[in-house]
């Protein structure tokens, strides 16, 4: 393995850190942004919409500039342009500056956000196994770095402009120093068509033959459906499971705060585990059976009246999702080089929609039933993806299964 390759894979680690970062740097900011904007909690989350609005128009702008500049070189404007525009909500002091400000660090995010993981596509087909698992754990690695900037600048007692722009600025350095190491183009596959693959490799590794562009594009849209359903999981617990353990259980504000944190940290250690578990298995196991486990675990959150159940429910819910989504954005980046950008920026987008509606679908159900109850529409999700999860195949790889199962 080449020192260049090796050094693309560490860019795009940085670069995936570095988006976790830039995004946990606002979110952390919330609360002072808020109160200095003077605007009710309602009116934030309207607010929000933008922030999501303009991370899908990003999205859909930079899979089209990624297929036609390359990934090399939309990662790191992307990344720069998202250091440039995180100090924007900080600056505000009206609702609507805020909201243009949330609508143009959105499209930043959503370029940047698009265009790594088309790079990450063409990592993996360079080292010829699954990666792209790893490269999403070291998302939420960038969460924590921002946790850890705002405390030392509350401690400095800084305005969350200039906390905002010291994350910025020191972004935009990272950005172009790692910039240097990124792959110049789609590197060729490393194994031929006819080889003897790993399970986790034939879908990784080859293009759908004689697939015409018309069954590729069907195949991308079902997978962004999937890509939605998986991520309106993950959104729902990310606002609806410390509520869950307050509200329905009856557990004190600091030990429901666990339910989130069980879950999250159950997703970071499964996406740290799933590339060398789709390598022994291959992508179709790691999303069919990771989305039953996770259906499990949300019908015990569900269903289970106990405190050890509902903490044992959305940790097997995260370690059941963690391997959903980098399965279907690999899937959408290798099925057509020539259109890896725009694939992975529709299965993103439709993914990004799903996060965004989630909690909102979750709040809605509460008034017709408990909130608990409410999770059976996830466990049914689930099931859904875990019964298509057989579109990841390629056709070679069914076209092997059937003439393998002929007498």
């Amino acid at each position: 393995m080449s020192h260049s390759l090796r050094a693309a894979r560490t860019a795009t680690f940085v670069y995936f850190v570095l988006c976790g970062t830039l995004m946990g740097a606002w979110v952390v900011h919330i609360p002072a942004i808020e109160e200095r904007v003077g605007i009710s909690h309602a009116a934030l989350g309207g607010l929000l919409v933008l922030l999501g609005a303009g991370a899908f128009l990003g999205m859909q702008a930079a899979g089209h500039l990624t297929d036609r500049f390359g990934a090399r070189v939309v990662t790191p404007v992307g990344a720069v342009l998202c250091g440039a525009t995180l100090i924007l909500p900080g600056l505000a002091r009206d609702p609507w500056a805020l909201g243009a400000a949330l609508l143009v660090f959105g499209f930043c995010n959503g370029c940047l956000d698009v265009s790594m993981n088309a790079h990450a596509v063409h990592v993996e087909k360079a080292y010829g196994r699954p990666v792209m698992s790893a490269f999403h754990a070291t998302f939420s690695v960038g969460g924590v770095l921002a946790a850890l900037v705002a405390a030392a600048a509350a401690s400095l007692a800084l305005s969350p402009a200039a906390g905002l722009a010291a994350v910025g600025v020191l972004g935009i350095a990272v950005a172009l120093v790692a910039a240097r190491a990124l792959l110049p183009a789609t590197p060729a596959p490393t194994v031929e068509a006819d080889a003897d693959l790993k399970p986790g490799s034939e879908e990784i590794l080859l293009r759908e033959p004689g697939a015409g562009r018309r069954g590729t594009h069907r195949r991308i849209w079902a997978l962004a459906a999937l890509a939605l359903m998986v991520m309106l999981c993950e959104g729902a617990a990310n606002d609806w499971s410390a509520l869950h353990l307050k509200d329905v259980l009856g557990a004190s504000t600091t030990t429901a705060a666990f339910a989130y944190g069980t879950f999250a940290a159950a997703m970071t250690i499964g996406r740290l585990l799933a590339d060398r578990l789709v390598t022994r298995f291959g992508s179709v196991a790691i999303l069919r059976y990771g989305a039953v486990a996770a259906a499990v675990g949300i019908t015990v959150v569900a269903l289970g009246p106990w405190m050890w159940a509902a903490f044992a429910g959305w940790a097997l819910f995260g370690l059941g999702l963690s391997g959903c989504v980098p399965q279907l954005f690999s899937a959408a980046g290798h099925a057509d080089p020539a259109a890896a950008g725009a694939n992975v920026s529709r299965v993103a987008g439709l993914g990004y929609v799903g996060m965004l509606a989630g909690p909102a679908v979750i709040g809605w159900l509460t008034r017709l039933t408990p909130l608990n109850h409410t999770f059976l529409l996830l466990s049914l999700l689930c099931a859904v993806t875990a019964a298509a999860a057989g579109i990841l195949r390629t056709g070679s790889a069914r076209t092997r299964e059937r003439a393998t199962s002929s007498p």
